[in-house]
């Protein structure tokens, strides 16, 4: 009898957590959907805003764009923070979890963080002042070995693209580049054009109209296989296997929320940007669709994180 009863109990909690997760999936949403991101007229923004104003109308309800900006960690934690319901959602880059691996952090993306879909990636390209003689990553390396510590890059911030995707080719490429800080993208790509350093990994959409005007010469885009956002451009990878090196976007939800409601959202948004006209927008701006499945996003984030990881303590790199 005990059998039976424990056995009814199972059967009876078995219905409970099915009813409960139908019921999550019918009810939501019921209020208004918080996308926090950084701050206004940047990539981040651009999704988010095109997101936020496409999955509205299906959702029923409003999705509110909240622009923080500022430090990764800390929006991340903020997120984190709220009930595991749906209603409060992140996108950001790989910076989600790029940031504990330089700093001690309140959050764990992969713990307090559900991934909803890696949204866009976004390439970068690897350019050099039109004064250094190559014509190609294995030119460059070439030179660089020939003249260890005497070539330059510009970066922009501890731990960012600029900084990790060049520290990626110098271990792959056993070659020293001395790395140049500079205070934004911007002013470090300024750097490049004049020939204050040599070397750089601005993103593609940044670096094209300098690449255009001859001002920076192309050597390879930092996707693992030929972008069709850049034609005819070879990737590093065909001189450097290993290497892949891209800004990646995603939608995350705070906490753990019910499977249906993660579903939900990733049918909603994944069905939104694979829309022609919505896809027409983002190669505008230079950017690569993925629109993934949740257990993809993860396996990416996993996959990303453990590559970092290993340049970041090779190269020594701490938060500033």
């Amino acid at each position: 009898m005990r059998l039976h009863f424990v056995a009814g109990i199972c059967v009876v909690g078995m219905a409970i957590v099915s009813t409960g997760a139908a019921w999550a999936q019918q009810e939501y949403p019921n209020r208004i959907i918080r996308l926090y991101t950084s701050e206004p007229g940047g990539g981040t923004d651009f999704l988010s805003r095109i997101i936020a104003q496409g999955i509205s109308g299906p959702l029923g309800q409003s999705v509110i764009v909240e622009n923080r900006g500022g430090n990764i960690a800390l929006l991340a934690e903020t997120v984190a923070r709220n009930p595991p319901d749906g209603y409060n959602l992140l996108v950001w880059a790989n910076g989600v979890w790029v940031a504990p691996l330089l700093e001690k952090v309140n959050y764990d993306p992969l713990r307090d963080l559900a991934p909803v879909t890696l949204a866009v990636i976004q390439p970068s390209m690897l350019v050099v002042h039109p004064s250094l003689p190559v014509k190609s990553v294995k030119d460059l390396v070439a030179l660089a070995k020939s003249r260890p510590g005497e070539l330059n890059y510009a970066s922009s911030g501890n731990g960012g693209t600029t900084h990790l995707h060049a520290e990626l080719l110098k271990s792959l490429a056993g070659i020293n580049l001395v790395r140049v800080n500079y205070k934004s993208t911007g002013s470090g790509l300024n750097a490049n054009i004049s020939g204050e350093v040599q070397v750089m990994f601005p993103t593609a959409n940044a670096a094209t109209p300098h690449v255009k005007s001859g001002r920076l010469r192309a050597l390879a885009v930092t996707t693992a296989k030929p972008s069709p956002l850049l034609p005819g451009l070879p990737t590093v990878a065909e001189t450097l296997p290993a290497y892949e090196a891209v800004t990646m976007t995603g939608v995350f939800a705070a906490g753990k929320p019910p499977a249906a409601i993660i579903n939900r959202l990733n049918q909603e948004i994944v069905r939104l940007l694979n829309q022609a006209d919505v896809k027409q927008k983002f190669v505008n701006a230079g950017v690569d669709i993925v629109a993934s499945t949740p257990d993809q996003f993860a396996d990416t984030m996993k996959t990303d994180a453990a590559r970092w990881a290993k340049v970041i303590k090779d190269a020594g790199i701490r938060s500033e």
